[in-house]
Parts: C-alpha cells; structure tokens; sequence
C-alpha cells in the first residue's frame, strides 16, 4: 500500500449514484469523483431481508456502470430505512412523507447503506466488495408545525426515509447509533476499509 502518489499513479473514482450528499461526502473525504448515474430499476430488486435489498441495489449500480469503464474504481451505494419491518425509501409524495413522519416521531428505525466497489481494470472487473453499514436512528418528537415547515422545505421527498442528517432534518434526529456518514449516504470508513483489501489508501485517492 502506498502512502499517496503523483497525478498519474490515481485511479479514475466513478460514482454509479444520482446523490449529491455522496457526491459531497467523497468531496469532503479529497475524492474528486465522476458521476455516471446507473439508472438501475429499484423496484425489480428484491430481497426477504432490507440489508440485503440494499446491497443488492448497491451491487447493481455499480455492475451497471462498471460495464461502462476502462480503468476506475467504481462506487455504487443505496440506502433504506427499515421501520417496523418495512423498507423505506424516498416518499412518493407530501403525504406520504407525512404519514411517515407522524409514526416515526419519537421512535427508532434502522438506516441500512449497502455500498460497492468495483475495482475495473481494462474493461473487466477484477475484484467486487459489497458492504452494509447499518445505523439505529432515533427520531425526536415533532410539533405539527415543525412537520409542516420540514415538508414544505421538500428535503423530506428527496431522501431515503423522509430524513438526512445533513440537512434541515437533523434537529429532529435526537441521536443515532453508529455511522453517522452512512445516514448520510456513504460510509467513508467502510470505503477505506474497501480499498485496503485492493491494498490502496483512501489518501491515494486524494486530489487535493
């Protein structure tokens, strides 16, 4: 493993997801990441468990992209919030989100993230690595009023679970119990843990 290298040793980092918190959290983390959106139909992935749905999900973006690639490392990510035994994704509506809100306030779900990384060198894929980082979340009790604002902001239709940590929404998370930047999207310690097994360092990746 190397402890970081010049402009021509870095790997292509391609991101197989449409998120902006993603594409920021690599952003943050010194990645400068392409976004190649893999258009993959959620709703004919299923699974009995919503760990596995979402590392299905996660593996099925990546594979899509990866297809797409010559040399990059590929990064396909999905998440969900399982709520009384129910897989919870982005609301389809206002109302949906609402109804959410109003069972969740004052409870705990878990946010599953599945994440992969595809390592893709001369067209083919060498090495796949699928990883589920799951995180309790508790959700304070919410006022009326505090709902209405929060779903008149239109952050809640945009994210898994009608929530994020990295918005308007995080005062009405009273705490989590694990990853904090998987709620967000993308576990940063579990990607470096990733890379490791390619023998790479997360600080190899660094543009900055």
């Amino acid at each position: 493993m190397t402890a970081g290298g010049g402009p021509g040793d870095q790997r292509t980092v391609v991101l197989a997801s449409a998120s902006p918190a993603r594409l920021s959290l690599l952003r943050q983390a010194g990645l400068a990441p392409e976004v190649v959106i893999s258009n993959v139909d959620e709703s004919a992935v299923r699974a009995p468990r919503v760990a596995e749905r979402v590392a299905l999900l996660a593996s099925a973006k990546a594979q899509t992209v990866a297809k797409q690639q010559d040399d990059a490392l590929v990064i396909g990510a999905d998440s969900l919030l399982e709520f009384r035994g129910r897989a919870l994704g982005k609301p389809a509506d206002v109302h949906e989100a609402r109804d959410r809100w109003q069972h969740m306030a004052g409870h705990s779900g878990v946010l599953h993230t599945g994440q992969a990384l595809f390592d893709v060198r001369n067209g083919a894929v060498v090495s796949r690595d699928v990883a589920v980082v799951s995180t309790v979340v508790h959700f304070a009790a919410i006022t009326s009023q505090e709902l209405e604002a929060y779903l008149a902001t239109g952050e809640p239709l945009a994210v898994a679970g009608a929530f994020t940590l990295d918005g308007l929404g995080a005062p009405f998370v009273r705490r989590i119990e694990g990853d904090p930047a998987a709620v967000v999207g993308l576990s940063l310690a579990t990607l470096r843990t990733q890379l490791a097994k390619r023998h790479m360092a997360l600080t190899d990746l660094w543009r900055r």
